[in-house]
C-alpha cells in the first residue's frame, strides 16, 4: 500500500505542478478572456433572466430572454411585465435597434445611447447589447491577488484603449483563480470617477459550467439604489444562425 501511495504521489506531483505553472503563466488578457467566455459563451448563448430595479420606496422586476452569437449579434426580448412584453433589442455588428410593439415602431439606437440606462435600470444599453469588448477594447494588467469571501482572485486593472468605443474608461475586476468567475468589478468613467460597483454571487452549475447566477449593481453616487440580475436558465454554444438576428425576427420572436 505504501509503495502504491508513493508511486501515485510521484506520478501526480508533476501534473499538479504543471497545472499551477499554467495558471501562473496566464497573462492578464488571457484571464479576462477566460472569464468573459466562461460567462457569455465561447460562440453563442441563450439565457432567461429577471432584472429587479430597487429604489427607495419601490421596486419592479422585468423578465427577459437573450440570444447571442459572438459579440456581433444579439437579440433581447422583454417577457414581463405584460405591458412591456414584446419589446425587443437587436444588435448586428455596429448597428442597433429597438422595437416597440405597442406603437409598432422600430428605432435605430445611436452610439451615444450606449451609456444610458436600459429599461430604467443601473445597467446600460452597452451592458445588454455588448457593443464594447472587455478583451479587445482594454489594456489589461494584473495588479495582484485579493480574496473575495473565501475565494482567491486575480485583481485585474483594465484601461480603455485609445479611440475605443467604450462606456467605461477604466475597470477593476476581481476574477476567481480557480473558476474564472468575476466576483467583483468597479467601473469608472473616462475622467476616472467610480460610477458603479458590481458583485457576483450565488455560484452554481448552469449550462454545464460553474457561474455566478446573481449580479448586483450599485451606483456610486446613489448607494441606496441597486439593480439585481438573476439568471434563471442559460445554455451555451447553441446552434444559431446569423439570419436569426434580423429586424423581421425582432417583431415575431417569443
Amino acid at each position: 500500500m505504501k509503495t502504491r501511495f508513493a508511486f501515485l504521489h510521484i506520478f501526480l506531483l508533476p501534473l499538479l505542478g504543471s497545472t499551477a505553472l499554467l495558471a501562473q503563466s496566464l497573462t492578464a488578457t488571457e484571464i479576462v478572456k477566460k472569464a468573459d467566455e466562461k460567462f457569455n459563451g465561447e460562440k453563442s448563448s441563450y439565457s432567461v433572466m429577471t432584472m429587479t430595479i430597487i429604489r427607495p420606496g419601490w421596486q419592479r422586476t422585468i423578465g427577459f430572454k437573450s440570444w447571442a452569437l459572438g459579440r456581433e449579434f444579439s437579440l433581447t426580448l422583454i417577457t414581463d411585465p405584460p405591458k412591456e412584453a414584446g419589446q425587443t433589442f437587436l444588435k448586428r455588428g455596429a448597428e442597433m435597434w429597438s422595437w416597440n410593439p405597442v406603437i409598432s415602431r422600430l428605432i435605430k439606437l445611436p452610439p451615444s445611447m450606449m451609456s444610458q440606462g436600459w429599461m430604467g435600470s443601473d445597467y446600460t444599453n452597452d451592458d445588454i447589447l455588448r457593443e464594447s469588448s472587455l478583451v479587445n477594447d482594454y489594456i489589461h494588467e494584473i495588479a495582484g491577488e485579493e480574496r473575495i469571501g473565501e475565494r482567491l482572485c486575480y485583481k485585474i486593472r483594465m484601461t480603455a484603449r485609445e479611440n475605443a468605443s467604450i462606456v467605461w474608461g477604466r475597470q477593476v475586476r476581481w476574477i476567481d483563480k480557480n473558476d474564472f468567475l468575476v466576483l467583483k468589478a468597479e467601473l469608472y468613467d473616462e475622467d476616472g470617477y467610480l460610477v458603479r460597483t458590481e458583485t457576483g454571487s450565488d455560484i452554481k452549475v448552469m449550462g454545464g459550467r460553474t457561474i455566478t447566477s446573481k449580479i448586483e449593481l450599485v451606483p456610486a453616487e446613489e448607494p441606496e439604489n441597486k439593480t439585481l440580475i438573476e439568471i434563471r436558465e442559460i445554455k451555451y454554444n447553441i446552434p444559431i444562425a446569423e439570419s436569426y438576428f434580423s429586424q423581421q425576427n425582432m417583431k415575431i420572436v417569443r
